[in-house]
């Protein structure tokens, strides 16, 4: 087993990150939460495969987010790559030659997360108001967008039009099918899905009114516990606004926290991680597949060929944390196998 720990400044220069850059909105006093998490993966592979290629997103540091002592525990030799068109970073492995032994990766990282208002910032790429596959920014979505900010003038009365229209017009249900691709013409007429089809229209909404907005991923970590299993992901948006640069929203969770909507549009609770930003991901080396819709899961290639979903069960995943903020949590950790 190859075993990788990197100390806290050699994964800040891996990562080509800065933590808290000048003119950052996140203070010293802010609320910050500090816990250990754990990214498991285990691909059992298929009897064909003469060519296994991974790719797994590491996390971002950034005003929001401080990550340190950054372990990578892996079956096969890695290297550590950027894509370079939302800076996502991530680890590369490839295996070839026929091997049905499984492939495995784990990783483990010390998050200080803070409360998070947004940070100034220059005018963004055009990208954040271009259409995405799955986010357009005309037809359907121009016309609602037009008439749902009508006499709005400022960009944050626009943005503020918009988060209420969603939160109001839609519920958070996983029901059915269609919900979880981050669709946002199956979000405005179905008017339902999880937190990517809540910020799927938020963002198609915003960028069709000219605001530009964009995408970000990660995990929800549980409040008032000390630790536990992430069962899966979650994600919100953020917009830009002149004065102010970027500024957060959650809308999938004020739809379910009502209490906390006001709070969730301009703010984010440090309860959280992020891996990602964007949508329609190139990864580097480029995936043999289609962009990816989002990056948060480990990505496999069989053979230069996406994972078939009828091989989905021999990928397992598993995510979990430990809260360093309470003499609980560190009893907890103790008698978790693999934590911290």
């Amino acid at each position: 087993m190859r075993s990788s720990r990197l100390p806290a400044l050699v994964a800040a220069l891996l990562a080509g990150l800065v933590v808290l850059t000048a003119g950052a909105v996140v203070s010293a006093a802010a609320a910050s939460r500090r816990f250990h998490f754990t990214y498991a993966f285990t691909l059992s592979p298929p009897a064909d495969a003469e060519k296994i290629a991974v790719w797994v997103p590491l996390p971002v540091q950034s005003d929001a987010q401080s990550i340190s002592d950054l372990e990578i525990d892996s079956s096969t030799p890695f290297k550590v790559s950027k894509e370079n068109v939302y800076g996502n970073r991530m680890i590369y492995i490839e295996r070839r030659g026929h091997a049905d032994t499984p492939l495995s990766v784990t990783m483990r990282f010390l998050v200080e997360r803070r409360e998070y208002a947004g940070r100034p910032a220059a005018r963004p790429s055009s990208r954040y108001l271009s259409p995405n596959k799955l986010v357009p920014t005309s037809g359907l979505i121009k016309q609602v967008t037009d008439r749902e900010t009508a006499g709005k003038v400022t960009t944050m009365e626009k943005a503020r039009a918009i988060y209420d229209f969603v939160v109001d017009r839609m519920r958070y249900d996983k029901s059915g099918t269609g919900w979880g691709h981050g669709d946002a013409l199956f979000a405005c007429t179905k008017k339902k899905g999880n937190c990517t089809d809540f910020h799927a229209l938020f963002i198609a909404m915003a960028r069709a009114a000219g605001i530009p907005a964009r995408f970000e991923i990660g995990f929800s970590i549980p409040r008032g516990a000390g630790a536990g299993s992430i069962p899966g992901y979650h994600c919100w948006a953020e917009f830009w606004e002149p004065e102010r640069g970027w500024i957060p929203v959650d809308a999938s969770e004020a739809n379910k926290h009502p209490e906390q909507r006001a709070y969730l549009f301009g703010n984010l609770d440090p309860s959280r991680l992020q891996m990602t930003t964007g949508r329609d991901i190139v990864l580097s080396p480029p995936q043999a597949g289609e962009p990816l819709n989002y990056f948060v899961y480990p990505y496999v290639e069989i053979n230069d060929r996406p994972l078939e979903e009828s091989d989905s069960d021999r990928v397992t995943v598993h995510f979990s944390f430990v809260d360093e903020s309470t003499e609980s949590a560190h009893r907890a950790r103790r008698l978790i196998p693999g934590a911290g």
